[in-house]
């Protein structure tokens, strides 16, 4: 299975759209809302709220905020 360019999720077999650029670069977008947002909005995956690698990047944050702060709090 593929996984969307956009949002991350898994494209299931015969659904989606695989988008080819002039460059040769390939696409495989689940729905019309991720084509859109990368396409015709031009946003990037890490600032919208309900893509995957967004929500990763907030994990990501929280988990070095609180290292940080017990970090602090021994001290």
């Amino acid at each position: 299975m593929v996984k969307c360019d956009f949002c991350g999720l898994e494209i299931s077999r015969g659904t989606g759209k695989m988008y080819v650029k002039k460059d040769g670069r390939i696409f495989n977008l689940c729905s019309m809302k991720c084509e859109k947002n990368l396409f015709k909005l031009g946003r990037v995956p890490r600032y919208v709220k309900w893509t995957q690698s967004a929500r990763a990047l907030k994990a990501k944050t929280l988990s070095e905020k609180a290292a940080k702060e017990e970090k602090q709090s021994h001290q």
